[in-house]
């Protein structure tokens, strides 16, 4: 999936200004609690994902995450927690962590703007096509661990083989 939006606009000192311009001309739902935070959703090939984005002024950085629709049953995860281990190992950007407070397995990056002048559009629409995009690679790894009960490995195993078409 990739995301992008055609006008560029003028740079902004705080970029969650360009992520909700970006969202807007998606139209995908948002809410914006206040300068420093923006919650929105986007629906991915195996279910919805929620992407939050809060910009600490302080140290110039945007923190992102992505929440997958997945919830990780109590008994499941050490077994989630080794099955993230593993799928850190094979990205380039970003890491899967395990939220502690709601259970959902979430892709996390930051992006640091010190001296940047701000974030760009392609940077932003970076951040969101990263995170969709291993959301949907893993999140049949989850599923085989958390409901097929298959071992981290094995779930790994059938995530990276590349399906052709679709049945």
């Amino acid at each position: 999936m990739t995301v992008s939006l055609v006008e560029r606009g003028p740079t902004h000192s705080n970029p969650l200004d360009l992520v909700e311009e970006i969202v807007s001309a998606h139209d995908w739902p948002f809410e914006r609690a206040g300068e420093e935070e923006l919650v929105a959703q986007i629906a991915g090939r195996w279910g919805d994902y929620r992407l939050f984005f809060a910009w600490h002024s302080d140290l110039h950085a945007l923190q992102f995450s992505c929440a997958l629709d997945v919830k990780v049953p109590e008994t499941k995860k050490r077994a989630v927690v080794e099955l993230l281990a593993l799928m850190n190992e094979s990205l380039w950007a970003g890491h899967f962590d395990l939220c502690a407070t709601e259970g959902v397995p979430l892709y996390r990056h930051n992006l640091l703007l010190r001296g940047a002048g701000g974030a760009t559009v392609e940077q932003l629409e970076d951040l969101v096509d990263i995170a969709i995009t291993e959301g949907d690679r893993f999140y049949p790894a989850f599923q085989f661990v958390i409901w097929g009960g298959k071992s981290p490995s094995d779930a790994m195993v059938s995530a990276m083989i590349d399906t052709i078409g679709e049945a």
